[in-house]
């Protein structure tokens, strides 16, 4: 059953009592007020009518102008583009068809006015921000061709920050997370209390797997930007910390108070996301649902419900969504998501089409300067060559993005690569994070498993079908398959447990890429720290140098699931 989530109105108490019909603007006599004035004097009447006649002359002016904005009596209703300025205005998303309303007006402000280096900024933004709500990575280009236009006709340093705060956006729509830092911090430096560098920041911090940065910035802009904004970033925040009451907590007094429709959907989008991933389909659906009624230009719950309905057994209906999806929203993630569906019906052929789309839309990102390499890589370890899907992992854990998401893909791609003594630190790593994600869970047990940790593998496994029972059409009963070989633990207590042999201590070996380093854990934005038991102490890896074993032949070790992005 769908919460309610619709804003709270006044109680009927607080209104103010209405006047009477008879004397609408009359004050009720009482005090001073209720005594008769004296008659006025020759020489007051005068005064009060020359008063009266500039008075006439003030009103009469201010009714044409009420006039020539009212229709039919009404005050004229704000357009598109005003509305999606105010939206802009407050940190809030604009919907799809006043943020193109947005984009046409400026586009032509600037035909005629080709160095206002403001309004520039504004169009590479609503460029960026298209590009995000349409799948479409050409937006992309004319954002960046709009915000060097803006900073040619006036640099940042001499005051065209908003420029700069645009290309951070556009690097994280790129998912070049590492240059919208630069960008970001370099605005930070010069405008700290600016709240509109914050939110390309914390999309930075999160992509590159910087745990405290992220939680400082979500501080700072909650500070400086109060209300669903800031709600919402710091709901997103709670999440990926794997605090899943507190981001609950966050999203529906979010959802309570977003006012606007493409906010409120949002917000609703927000909720059906969290049920998802706590393994309630039927509120996830209830929740995608109203998002679209509210905003039925909010595609990326097209997807949403799709993965949900698939998880109710609606099939059928479950296509229909991923169709509409990647029509109105095409994303690689989701195309990997239906073909993976297509596989676990036996539609093998129309498996490869979606996997053949995904592909594509991955190059069309490349040319535009996007990098899409995570669901690449994602499909290449289940469905290709993993040692591909290794090589752009690696590519990206050097670039500085060492998210939860590229930490648990890195590691089950080595471990579909035969390397799953080196993929278990990695995955360990994004278990680490506290994150509520059934796939991670599930990678992190078939590789204990493969490694003969028999305990933590059925642990892992265990939290997998208990966090989201059908996580994935593929995986999730791969995962009940692999529980179930497991058995149930033996009896008699610790003593009595398998515990596998320590790990041989690591030959000498040539360098290698750097593993994971464990992160201090953040606080609660706005809350105390809380007092965490210390992580055992990581185990000792093998030498990178060690022959590569050949991929595990287990049904269990098969496919891994396209695992939802787990953070803001």
């Amino acid at each position: 059953m769908a919460m309610d989530v619709m804003p709270q109105q006044d109680p009927e108490s607080r209104r103010p009592p209405e006047p009477s019909p008879e004397a609408p603007y009359a004050l009720p006599a009482e005090g001073a007020t209720a005594v008769p004035p004296p008659p006025p004097t020759l020489r007051t009447t005068l005064r009060r009518a020359a008063f009266g006649a500039v008075a006439a002359g003030v009103l009469l002016a201010g009714a044409l102008v009420a006039v020539d904005g009212r229709e039919g009596g009404k005050p004229k209703e704000p357009g598109p583009v005003e509305r999606a300025e105010a939206a802009v205005a407050a940190g809030s998303p604009a919907s799809l068809s006043d943020l193109t309303a947005l984009i046409g007006d400026r586009k032509k402000w600037v035909e005629s006015h080709p160095k206002d280096a403001p309004a520039l900024a504004a169009l590479g933004a609503a460029y960026v921000e298209r590009a995000r709500r349409s799948g479409d990575p050409a937006y992309c280009t004319r954002a960046e061709q709009a915000l060097k236009r803006s900073l040619e006709a006036r640099p940042g340093e001499r005051g065209n920050e908003e420029a700069w705060v645009g290309l951070a956006a556009l690097a994280n729509a790129r998912h070049d997370h590492l240059a919208a830092k630069r960008w970001g911090e370099s605005v930070k430096k010069r405008q700290p209390g600016s709240w509109s560098v914050y939110p390309v920041l914390i999309d930075a911090y999160t992509g590159l797997g910087d745990r405290e940065a992220a939680t400082a910035a979500t501080e700072k802009f909650g500070e400086l930007r109060k209300g669903v904004p800031a709600l919402a970033r710091t709901s997103d925040l709670y999440r990926g910390q794997g605090w899943r009451e507190d981001a609950l907590a966050a999203a529906r007094e979010a959802a309570d108070r977003a006012v606007r429709p493409a906010e409120k959907a949002e917000a609703l989008h927000r909720l059906g996301e969290l049920a998802w991933e706590r393994g309630e389909p039927q509120e996830a659906v209830d929740q995608f649902d109203a998002a679209l009624r509210t905003d039925p230009g909010h595609h990326a719950s097209l997807a949403g419900r799709a993965r949900a309905l698939v998880a109710l057994e609606r099939t059928d209906e479950a296509l229909a969504a991923y169709q509409s999806a990647l029509e109105k929203l095409p994303r690689p993630q989701d195309a990997l998501e239906l073909g993976e569906l297509y596989a676990s019906l036996g539609l093998d052929g129309d498996a490869r089409t979606q996997y053949a789309k995904l592909r594509e839309m991955v190059a069309a990102a490349k040319r535009a300067g996007g990098d899409e390499s995570l669901p690449l890589a994602r499909f290449e370890a289940d469905h290709g060559d993993p040692d591909a899907a290794v090589e752009l992992l690696r590519a990206r854990w050097r670039g500085q993005h060492r998210s939860a998401e590229v930490a648990d893909a890195l590691g089950w791609a080595l471990h579909r690569a035969g390397r799953s003594e080196e993929g278990l630190e990695y995955a360990q790593r994004a278990a680490d994070t506290g994150v509520r994600n059934a796939s991670y869970a599930y990678h992190l047990g078939v590789i204990q498993r493969e490694l003969g940790r028999y305990g933590p593998a059925r642990r892992s496994l265990e939290q997998a079908v208990r966090t989201n029972p059908a996580f994935s059409p593929l995986a999730a009963p791969l995962a009940r398959e692999a529980l179930d070989a497991l058995g149930e633990p033996p009896s008699g207590g610790p003593g009595d447990t398998r515990t596998p042999a320590p790990p041989p201590a690591p030959d000498p070996a040539p360098e290698r890429e750097p593993g994971p380093a464990a992160k201090p854990e953040p606080k609660r934005p706005g809350a105390p720290a809380v007092s965490k038991p210390p992580a055992p102490a990581p185990s000792p890896t093998p030498s990178a140098s060690k022959p590569p074993k050949e991929p595990a032949t287990s049904e269990a070790a098969g496919a891994g699931g396209a695992a939802p992005a787990a953070g803001a």
